[in-house]
């Protein structure tokens, strides 16, 4: 029912999701009316009364709207009755409300919200916290450095992703006194066996590509997506202007155009859709508000990789040989 479009985005994605993953089920969650329409005999309909909105205050839609669809589809993967919820509604009312039922992991203090950005290895970067937390610790960021290695090392089948840790340089000497103290941390626990911490990275590494993982406190990395999300924009538009110039530039266009399709297609951020609300006892996946039905899809696909893959078992089994020095650094 979320996003800027609600099911007329959402159910289109829910059928082809369906007809690409032959072994998924889905529960639609929301007002009947809305979703009468879809029809299919792995889909099933969960009746929800009310509707976080987009302007939805935190404490509206955590204690006012008990009933909402965003609600009630949580309550399904605190029951056991699915194992993942996707939603594209309001991220700080999906953060507080996944927080409030499912609760944090042992050892985690605070949720991240974790998404891949395109890099120029032809690939993806996994940055967090991309907004769930402003202000954060160097303990907070180890956390998430721990969280996020497994999430990529479910979902990449790579055992041992590299880490590093956003700075304004490389030099460990640099940055704020709880950057210089989460790089310690961070070093502490390469040498445990907990991570494989690369070191500190800037802004350009994200895109580089020089390493699987970006740590960041939320102020930062949500500045860092919607920059990201800016510029493939502005890309796309700037070769459709290109096409239509004049006839010189259609030509030009024309001859590289397979060389522009292939850049347009690396840097389509719908590609990369959906978020992994890391740290909770149950999987949740944001989608962008504004998403079309390609992207909430991607989103779909993301979670159900991260069910079959066991992501919640794989990253609490990560935490608990980390507890030790969790809790030193908390």
């Amino acid at each position: 029912m979320g996003g800027d479009h609600g099911p007329t985005v959402t159910l289109p994605a829910c059928q082809r999701f369906l007809e690409q993953q032959p072994q998924a089920r889905l529960l639609l969650v929301g007002r009947p009316e809305a979703l009468a329409g879809f029809a299919h005999e792995r889909a099933s309909v969960v009746a929800a009364t009310e509707v976080v909105g987009m302007d939805d205050a935190v404490e509206v839609a955590l204690r006012k709207k008990k009933d909402s669809s965003m609600r009630v589809a949580i309550q399904q993967v605190k029951d056991g009755a699915a194992q993942a919820a996707v939603s594209a509604g309001n991220t700080g009312a999906l953060m507080a409300i996944a927080r409030y039922l499912l609760k944090t992991l042992d050892g985690i203090e605070r949720p991240a919200i974790a998404t891949q950005m395109p890099n120029a290895k032809g690939g993806a970067t996994t940055v967090l916290d991309l907004g769930a937390n402003v202000d954060c610790t160097a303990g907070h960021l180890l956390q998430f450095a721990v969280m996020g290695s497994a999430l990529v090392s479910v979902l990449s089948d790579n055992p041992s992703p590299s880490v590093g840790l956003l700075n304004i340089g490389e030099e460990a000497i640099k940055g704020s006194e709880e950057i210089k103290r989460a790089g310690e941390l961070l070093r502490a626990a390469a040498q445990t066996g907990d991570l494989n911490f690369f070191g500190n990275v800037e802004g350009n590494d994200i895109f580089k590509g020089t390493v699987d993982i970006v740590v960041c406190d939320g102020f930062v990395g949500n500045v860092a997506l919607k920059t990201s999300e800016g510029l493939a924009t502005m890309i796309v538009q700037f070769l459709r202007e290109e096409y239509s110039r004049n006839l010189l530039t259609k030509l030009a266009a024309l001859l590289s155009y397979p060389v522009l399709s292939a850049l347009k297609k690396r840097m389509d951020h719908r590609r990369y859709n959906g978020a992994a609300l890391l740290g909770l006892r149950g999987l949740v996946f944001k989608s962008h508000g504004s998403a079309d039905a390609l992207a909430f899809e991607q989103a779909l696909c993301r979670a159900y990789d991260a069910a079959q893959h066991q992501l919640l078992a794989r990253a609490e089994a990560r935490i608990a040989h980390a507890a030790p020095l969790l809790a030193r650094a908390g």
